[in-house]
């Protein structure tokens, strides 16, 4: 079946939904395979709970149905189809009679962050789509393009990669007029295999927006990310940046370690500006320094988009993070400072600088490893070890098989323990218990650091 004619399937919809468990009446049900599953087996199920059509895979056995009952469509490749439809549907998109616009995001770290900040910022004037969660990858990229509706103004959408062309093929689906490189570090090197071939990866997102005439927003202060653009000749770049504006990150403390930025009322888009003069003050829920930059992405394409800078920081003032990022949690017994739904070695180097400059009295790291790393997954969690046991931390505990690798090497600081997961840290927390402590909490998603939280 044709994109087109699917599309007016999908138009007729509810919507789409690819778990057969949650379909509701009237949605397009999308039978998806994977390593462990294959979607088609539960189409009928779908059609069963009010989907009002399945679209399963050719050599499935609901697709020996079709014949007989019309609202089964097989097709080749059932993620294809789905790809397909997005990109047809961001296409058909006019609203106000002009075609759709699309900001692209992706980025290293801050990619959710930043998302999410930028659709508060420009929905002081628009009617803003953003991806929801961290739908971003070949899935759920294509999914929230679904989600657009026919009176969106503007649509964010986030692109994560851990495969050297993720990027080229997601730019493809959701087809961006403007572009946000968050940063660019260390993660994911086991899919890349280098550093190198992490710039490449993400920087497809500026070969597509050179090569289809967009723009891209760029943070003046990552060198990185200068020479990236700089490389791409013909890419027409909006220069930004807390540094480069003359932005100033005021002091935290373990009461209020909130991201607190003075920013100079004169910046303009590409133009550098002093510190000092006339400054406004922008006062977030966003705990560490290094979210200034992710702030100050914000307001830059708020500028861009007509937001005034007022505007754009009550936006930023108001946004309040969800999920484990960023976040300060207070409980009867400690202050917490919760980052634990990802992490890498530029992530969490920032958030251990960050740490070092709270004014606190007793303080405590609960750290667990970083994931997809490759051959230099035992080197960067040495690093980790030693910068962590060189910042007179009160204590500090190491979780995770690569951690036991790395203090291997460098033998255990003092102070510190290690545990082989969360849970076992999570059992000991409840014998030990700590109080009065500041505490910061990070790791990649598979240790799941937060289940910690209770014994705080």
């Amino acid at each position: 079946m044709e994109a087109e004619e699917l599309y007016q399937i999908f138009r007729n919809s509810a919507g789409v939904n690819t778990d057969s468990r949650s379909v509701k009446r009237g949605e397009l049900f999308f039978g998806l395979k994977g390593e462990n599953f294959d979607g088609s087996r539960y189409a009928l199920d779908a059609l069963e709970a009010g989907a009002i059509a399945a679209v399963v895979s050719l050599d499935s056995e609901a697709a020996s149905r079709r014949f007989d009952d019309g609202r089964i469509i097989a097709v080749p490749d059932v993620l294809m189809s789905l790809q397909k439809l997005a990109a047809y549907h961001r296409n058909n998109l006019r609203p106000d009679g002009g075609r759709l616009t699309v900001i692209g995001l992706t980025g290293t770290n801050g990619k959710t962050t930043t998302k999410n900040l930028i659709r508060e910022v420009l929905s002081v004037r628009y009617k803003v789509c953003a991806t929801e969660g961290n739908l971003n990858n070949d899935v759920g990229v294509p999914l929230s393009v679904l989600k657009i509706k026919d009176d969106t103004q503007v649509a964010v959408i986030e692109m994560g990669a851990s495969h050297p062309d993720d990027i080229c093929h997601l730019t493809w689906i959701c087809q961006p007029d403007y572009g946000v490189i968050t940063n660019v570090g260390k993660a994911h090197i086991l899919g890349f295999g280098s550093f190198e071939g992490v710039k490449k990866a993400k920087g497809q997102l500026y070969d597509w927006i050179r090569d289809h005439g967009g723009k891209a927003f760029v943070n003046a202060d990552l060198d990185v990310l200068r020479e990236m653009a700089e490389d791409r000749a013909g890419l027409e770049v909006l220069k930004y940046g807390c540094d480069f504006w003359g932005a100033e990150i005021l002091p935290s403390y373990p009461d209020d370690p909130y991201l607190t930025l003075a920013i100079p009322v004169g910046i303009r888009l590409g133009t550098p500006h002093e510190k000092g003069g006339d400054r406004i003050q922008l006062s977030s829920h966003l705990v560490g320094a290094y979210n200034a930059a992710n702030a100050m992405t914000a307001i830059a394409v708020g500028l861009y988009f007509g937001v005034g800078l007022k505007d754009a920081v009550t936006a930023i003032d108001g946004f309040m993070p969800t999920n484990n990022r960023s976040q300060l949690q207070k409980t009867e017994r400690n202050t917490l400072i919760v980052d634990a739904y990802n992490a890498n070695p530029t992530s969490m180097a920032a958030a251990l600088d960050n740490f070092k400059f709270l004014e606190s009295g007793k303080t405590a790291a609960l750290l667990g490893m970083m994931g997809e790393l490759g051959a230099e997954s035992v080197e960067d969690h040495v690093k980790v070890v030693r910068k962590a046991s060189s910042m007179g931390i009160g204590f500090v505990a190491f979780v995770g098989e690569e951690f036991r690798k790395a203090l291997e090497i460098t033998g255990m600081p003092a102070d510190s323990k290690w545990f082989d997961k969360s849970e076992s840290l999570s059992a000991w927390l409840k014998e030990n218990k700590m109080e009065g402590y500041t505490i910061l909490i990070k790791g990649s998603r598979s240790q799941q650091m937060e289940k910690v939280i209770s014994e705080l």
